[in-house]
């Protein structure tokens, strides 16, 4: 159980390896290790979500799920296409951060569809416990632990452990999203955004002239044990719901590529035409500022007067017109923009904005526009 001195050192470390500003990869893998010290584990899958939505954004599967049949395509359908009280989405949009099958089910975890259908018969998995990684304002991403058949159901004491790292998470979630930057030459967008035309089968039926270069881009991005196209497959399943009401909008979500670029994906079902009833178009396309900017300056952890401030430095406003606009002294908005170089780690305006754009735009400003009405070049 997660007791005593062993959770509090693994508490510790999880802490202080997500302040080391470690890139993504590495610092999941170091904590979800530490993590086993405290709450022992057979396998484990870690995922990053688009903040804003709450979906899938990538994947990495450690433990014995390395060298199993993944089956992660029908992973992002089930997940994101069905609903339980344990699914990463409905844990993210409520105040449970923590929360174990074994526990919610009262020791039937049959009753989860998840387990019944999926985990237990492809994987031999008799438990699950599931954490979201949130913190103050938002959630970046969650991690769900398993045990097999033989092993003791997760109790009580091991999933209130697990909510009290969930912080610590999200903050190097946040930071190992900001350390990979783009590239000095980042990938030409193809004209217009690139389309996938899924079946009522899940799979891919057809694709866009250009698509290959996104898809090449996502696929870069992904650890080798996890199927790179996890998150077209969660928004495939969302997309389902959507044509059932069940949702009020199509799905997105923001993606950091493997060049650095950021990429919004969006899914939507097709109206039935002939024998093409059940499709479902996803699009991929580079995303424009206003879809980032938002989410960069959380990844920074900044309170709100200086999500504020930054909000008026990216409009290029001076510190008298930002000071009288919030009603305060020149002197608070400079203490304010030096605790936001600090976070976002800059020494000046315009490399704040180059940080937050990830040199993804600035470079192609004045540069011609494409059919798409977006940058040639």
């Amino acid at each position: 159980m997660a007791r005593g001195l062993t959770a509090e050192r693994v508490r510790q470390d999880v802490e202080v390896v997500s302040r080391a500003g470690l890139d993504l990869d590495t610092f999941l893998e170091e904590a979800v290790e530490s993590v086993g010290r405290a709450v022992p584990w057979v396998s484990a899958c870690l995922g990053t979500h688009d903040p804003g939505t709450h979906l899938l954004t990538s994947a990495r599967k450690y433990g014995a799920l390395r060298t199993m049949n993944s089956h992660d395509h029908e992973f992002g359908l089930i997940e994101y296409g069905t609903v339980e009280p344990t699914a990463f989405t409905v844990l993210a949009g409520s105040a449970t951060t923590a929360a174990g099958v074994h526990q919610v089910t009262g020791g039937d975890v049959e009753r989860s569809g998840r387990m019944s259908r999926f985990m237990r018969p492809l994987f031999g998995f008799s438990d699950e416990v599931r954490v979201v990684f949130r913190d103050a304002r938002d959630v970046w991403g969650c991690m769900a632990l398993f045990r097999g058949d033989g092993d003791r159901p997760f109790g009580e004491e091991d999933v209130d452990f697990l909510a009290t790292i969930s912080g610590s998470f999200a903050r190097g979630v946040r930071t190992g999203l900001l350390a990979r930057m783009a590239g000095p030459e980042v990938p030409v967008a193809p004209i217009g955004p690139a389309v996938l035309i899924v079946g009522p089968d899940d799979s891919v039926q057809q694709m866009s002239v250009g698509a290959e270069q996104r898809v090449a881009d996502l696929i870069a991005s992904s650890p080798s044990a996890s199927d790179p196209l996890t998150p077209v497959s969660a928004l495939v399943g969302a997309a389902r719901r959507y044509a059932r009401g069940e949702i009020a909008a199509p799905p997105r979500s923001r993606v950091r590529a493997a060049s650095g670029m950021w990429l919004v994906l969006h899914a939507s079902p097709l109206t039935s035409f002939g024998d093409r009833a059940g499709d479902v178009v996803v699009t991929i396309e580079e995303a424009r500022p206003p879809e980032i900017v938002a989410l960069v300056v959380a990844a920074f952890g900044l309170t709100q007067r200086e999500r504020d401030v930054t909000q008026l430095v990216l409009q290029g406003v001076d510190t008298k017109e930002i000071a009288a606009t919030l009603h305060v002294s020149t002197y608070t908005v400079q203490d304010h923009l030096k605790s936001v170089f600090d976070k976002a780690d800059v020494r000046s305006r315009r490399e704040l904005i180059a940080r937050i754009y990830f040199d993804q735009y600035v470079p192609r400003m004045g540069s011609e526009l494409g059919p798409s009405g977006w940058f040639s070049s």
